[in-house]
């Protein structure tokens, strides 16, 4: 059974930055895309960034030049450093890493920026 478990979620003021951490289980991770995206009440979920199973990676226009991901295989773990955080960066966070087949989700982290 493939789990996802994100962390580092929290407050943070306008300009700083945060890190998640996505942690994955029951997985092929190391050969799998992961990716993070984001939601806010009412609206759909968009996708943030992601990274292929070589390391390649792509932003939303958004967040190009503020927020980094990158992964670790040998734990499992895939990050997004967020930095000159903004209050529209505000939202629910969460990972997804698809096989091919099946797309798996974690449970969410929230990250709210404060003005």
């Amino acid at each position: 059974q493939v789990q996802l478990v994100e962390s580092g979620g929290g407050l943070v003021q306008s300009g700083g930055s945060l890190r998640l951490s996505c942690a994955a289980s029951g997985s092929t991770f190391a050969i799998n895309a992961v990716a993070w995206y984001r939601q806010v009440p009412g609206k759909e979920r968009e996708l943030v960034a992601a990274i292929t199973r070589d390391s390649t990676t792509n932003y939303a226009d958004s967040v190009k030049g503020r927020f980094t991901i990158s992964r670790d295989n040998a734990k499992d773990t895939v990050y997004l450093q967020m930095n000159s955080l903004k209050p529209e960066d505000t939202a629910v966070y969460y990972c997804s890493e698809t096989d091919g087949f099946l797309d798996y989700w974690g449970q969410g982290t929230q990250v709210t920026v404060s003005s």
